[in-house]
């Protein structure tokens, strides 16, 4: 799925004030400045950008994991504005692609259990609960870990390339509130 007048893009340093403003808009908890800056170097740092301006990102690396290593997701945000529209399954999609693309098999991501338009997104691209950390947020809310076997997400990425499920542009992940929250 792509988002029309949208192009997804490494993320840059002079990208960095935009991201911490769409931080700020979505997250009550959200990152410091320094933070992003110290992940630029991600290969999955990725930026949505619609005539000349940023309306999310999403940032992911690879993390070591007992010899293997597996892609983690640990930010996802669109504009409160830009909300509804592809633009958080379009990063999704686009920083799995990347992680895929570097080896990984297997993708994790940490998401607020009551983020249900957020679940819903990871849901449908192929990712199923395996724990809940209680007390994960600082405000006491629990997260639930996901994971995506990145080979059987790409086989169902090329069907919907050829109009599988999940082509009608349907849209859960950026429906409202913390979408993607870490």
């Amino acid at each position: 799925m792509s988002v029309p007048d949208v192009a997804v893009r490494r993320a840059e340093r002079a990208d960095l004030l935009a991201v911490v403003r769409i931080e700020r808009a979505c997250f009550s908890d959200p990152w410091p400045h320094d933070a992003f800056e110290r992940l630029l170097d991600e290969p999955a740092f990725l930026v949505a950008e619609r005539a000349g301006a940023v309306v999310g990102f999403v940032v992911a690396d690879r993390t070591p994991n007992h010899g293997r290593d597996i892609g983690h997701i640990k930010d996802l945000a669109v504009h409160p504005d830009a909300r509804g529209e592809g633009i958080g399954r379009t990063l999704l999609r686009s920083a799995l692609a990347r992680l895929r693309a570097t080896g990984v098999a297997v993708a994790r991501l940490e998401v607020r259990e009551g983020n249900d338009p957020a679940r819903s997104l990871y849901a449908d691209e192929g990712f199923e609960p395996i724990r809940r950390v209680g007390g994960y947020y600082r405000d006491g809310e629990d997260a639930l870990v996901l994971v995506v076997d990145l080979a059987d997400w790409a086989e169902g990425e090329a069907a919907d390339s050829r109009g599988g499920s999940g082509a009608d542009g349907s849209e859960a992940g950026d429906a409202g509130g913390d979408t993607g929250e870490r």
